[in-house]
């Protein structure tokens, strides 16, 4: 599948066949009709490096990265004032720069808030470089959406067997009103 110069990102739906995988991109491409829903949205981390927390998730800077510090699995929690309707999650990762620090395995998880969070979907990265999108929608084709509180992204493992792990820029799209 992986040749040893293959550069391309690609994450792999944990149930399904290598023909459903994802493709990381260079380019953060999102259709017109969605738009990006975590700016007024609460974000924490499980935990953190110094300088390297939720700020570097979020400042638009591909040369920051959040840093984690302790146990796995390394969590992102992303909670909204009200319930909102997701349906992509995107992230930057790249396996060049941070080897056994990029992620392998990579769950997310939505509820009302901590206490129900709920796995909709898992998936493996394959060496990520670039932007890897993550659909939130069910198999069903009129699950298009995610409809919650809170969002967690989990990551499970890492690449080499990595214990901490770097991802350097979160974004969540969900349908423009």
């Amino acid at each position: 599948m992986e040749s040893d110069g293959e550069e391309e990102a690609a994450a792999t739906p944990a149930a399904a066949p290598a023909a459903g995988r994802l493709k990381g991109s260079p380019e953060l491409s999102v259709d017109a009709d969605m738009r990006e829903m975590a700016k007024t949205a609460a974000w924490s981390v499980s935990s953190c490096k110094a300088g390297n927390g939720v700020a570097a998730l979020r400042d638009d800077n591909l040369d920051t990265y959040w840093q984690s510090d302790g146990a796995q699995p390394h969590l992102v929690n992303i909670q909204f004032q009200k319930k909102v309707q997701l349906q992509l999650v995107v992230l930057y990762v790249d396996f060049k720069l941070d080897e056994s620090y990029t992620p392998s395995k990579i769950s997310i998880r939505a509820g009302d808030g901590f206490h129900n969070l709920k796995e909709i979907k898992t998936v493996e990265l394959a060496k990520p470089v670039g932007w890897v999108h993550i659909s939130l929608s069910g198999t069903d084709p009129r699950e298009t959406f995610v409809h919650t509180f809170m969002l967690q992204i989990a990551i499970l493992s890492n690449h080499l067997n990595g214990r901490d792990t770097h991802v350097r820029q979160i974004k969540i799209y969900g349908p423009r009103p």
